[in-house]
């Protein structure tokens, strides 16, 4: 097996090395206002935390569903009474001049009603992932955004985190060698009575949420697209939890270089894991934890991967915000999170008829 030198380890991860926001030039702009729309745990752990690190984009409005919500978080947030929308008022916000972007972060099934009332009030928009619960929701958000000339970002930090963005690199650029196997687990111990219990929320269970990681990280590491898939759901007897959704989903998905991904995904698993292996004819590289909020590692033949991290969160919302100042193309546009939402449906078809299904061109 051959092996990469120390020399061109740290080569390949001085491009990820350099900045946080390496891949924009760092320009004195005003920053980007955002509005952020739902204000659940996500929101107020993650997402609005971040944009203290970021350079180009800043918060300037919300919008939620409960008045006591907005008066908590816009208290200390600094963000004016006059900044702060109910759900029912939110299309007011086509006369706020200080918002430009609006991020969507509630249950999917809500997301195409959002994304397409904050794109007919002039503002661009992130959405959460997944997308929408089919095909037909993605399509409406992407023609909304594109009749309105506004753009679309859907949220899948991992194409912004730097150990996943090195592992990209890694898998194409041929550093593994031919690539023979590739499999990715994601799952965790869902709590009961949440909306990701509820089909009609949530859009379905395991694979609609956290198995979008797995989905994601065998497209991104392969480079390829499925041109078939089969999966098969198991589900726990007498667990309340999974009367709506689906538990643990096994799938496959065959890459047209005959590659065949493997990929899991799961809501009663203790402890949780996410993680990937790639195995190729040279070096293998696994990722473990591989999309937590932070902690990801990175290892080649069992010897740590030189990257060093970031706040993913900043770095997908300043990209955004920077597509939106430079009139550049979204890393992770509408499109990617509608290839996405065709294989899930692929897959849920598989595990109800017990057949392999043929993907269609898009």
């Amino acid at each position: 097996m051959g092996e990469l030198t120390r020399r061109e380890l740290i080569a390949g991860a001085g491009a990820l090395a350099l900045s946080p926001h390496m891949f924009w030039r760092q320009e004195k702009t005003k920053p980007v206002g955002w509005a952020i729309l739902g204000l659940g745990g996500y929101a107020q752990n993650q997402i609005m935390p971040a944009f203290a690190h970021c350079d180009h984009s800043r918060i300037v409005a919300l919008i939620s569903g409960h008045t006591d919500k907005l008066k908590r978080v816009g208290d200390r947030y600094g963000v004016p009474e006059k900044s702060r929308y109910l759900y029912e008022t939110m299309d007011a916000i086509r006369d706020n001049s200080e918002i430009e972007a609006v991020y969507v972060i509630t249950p999917p099934a809500t997301h195409p009603e959002f994304a397409v009332r904050a794109a007919k009030a002039g503002k661009h928009v992130c959405s959460e992932k997944p997308m929408a619960p089919t095909p037909a929701d993605c399509r409406r958000m992407i023609d909304a955004c594109r009749k309105a000339g506004r753009l679309l970002q859907i949220g899948y930090r991992s194409h912004y985190e730097t150990h996943n963005m090195r592992a990209i690199q890694a898998c194409r650029s041929g550093e593994l060698g031919h690539i023979k196997s590739i499999r990715s687990d994601h799952g965790f111990n869902m709590p009961g009575g949440t909306w990701r219990t509820q089909r009609a929320l949530a859009g379905g269970g395991s694979m609609m949420d956290i198995g979008i990681y797995s989905l994601q990280a065998l497209r991104y590491l392969s480079g390829e697209e499925p041109v078939e898939v089969t999966a098969k759901i198991t589900n726990p007897p007498n667990d309340d939890r999974f009367r709506d959704v689906e538990d643990t989903v096994d799938f496959t998905l065959r890459f047209p270089s005959g590659l065949i991904g493997h990929g899991t995904s799961g809501y009663s698993w203790q402890p949780g894991k996410n993680r990937y292996e790639v195995v190729g004819d040279k070096h293998t590289l696994v990722s473990e934890p591989a999309t937590s909020y932070g902690g990801n590692t990175l290892t080649l033949d069992g010897n740590p991967f030189p990257v060093t991290a970031n706040d993913q969160f900043a770095a997908q919302i300043d990209h955004f915000s920077q597509c939106i100042r430079n009139h550049t193309k979204v890393r992770t546009p509408g499109e990617e999170g509608l290839r996405d939402i065709r294989i899930v449906q692929a897959l849920y078809e598989s595990a109800r008829t017990g057949r392999p299904v043929r993907m269609r061109a898009s």
